[in-house]
């Protein structure tokens, strides 16, 4: 049951990319749908507690930062304020909430990461800097939305997940993650996608 969740978390964040694709085709522009921030939302509330229950301190704060910029885009959308205040209260402070009882396994998280024998460190260090670059995309997005006072998903967005994809596609083909390379092939057709859609638009 807990990998359900895991595998369903998953499969919400590759489908809001496939919805987000073919609504942009339609428009022939590039789309922020709100569908695409409420799966977004719905896919890592179910990874942060797919992370409490696995116990895993890197898989929930891994999370919080994208997290709440989905909250910020429903919230610019005018979508979040419709959900009831009770409902958005837990919502909001489910990602702190879970952290707290897996925080005593940060150190061992670390020593995990850090101390795996099957992977060289460059690597360790390379495919990290993948999933940094990968969750910045989001950083990015908020940024540049913020000043425009809409949300939008510009074209630096797509630029830095093509990057983020194509070191994790990379890194999931040095280590033999059949998982990790087909998640990530779906994203870099898209990605490249919606960059061509961006540079074509008026």
């Amino acid at each position: 049951m807990v990998f359900v969740i895991g595998f369903l978390a998953q499969a919400l964040f590759s489908a809001r990319i496939l919805v987000q694709w073919i609504m942009s085709e339609r428009a022939r522009r590039v789309l922020s749908p709100t569908i695409f921030w409420v799966l977004s939302l719905l896919a890592s509330c179910l990874l942060c507690f797919y992370g409490w229950l696995r116990d895993d301190f890197a898989i929930v704060i891994g999370q919080v930062i994208a997290y709440y910029i989905y909250i910020w885009n429903l919230n610019i959308k005018g979508v979040w304020h419709k959900v009831p205040a009770p409902l958005r209260a837990v919502i909001a402070l489910l990602p702190l909430a879970l952290i707290i009882p897996v925080a005593h396994d940060a150190q061992a998280a670390v020593d995990r990461f850090f101390g795996n024998d099957d992977i060289p460190l460059w690597m360790v260090i390379y495919g990290s800097a993948g999933q940094v670059i990968f969750t910045f995309r989001f950083i990015y997005q908020w940024l540049y939305s913020r000043r425009r006072g809409e949300s939008e998903l510009p074209a630096g967005f797509w630029i830095i997940s093509l990057t983020g994809s194509i070191i994790i596609v990379s890194y999931a083909i040095f280590r033999h993650d059949p998982v990790l390379i087909l998640g990530q092939s779906v994203g870099l057709i898209a990605y490249t996608r919606n960059l061509m859609l961006w540079y074509r638009k008026p």
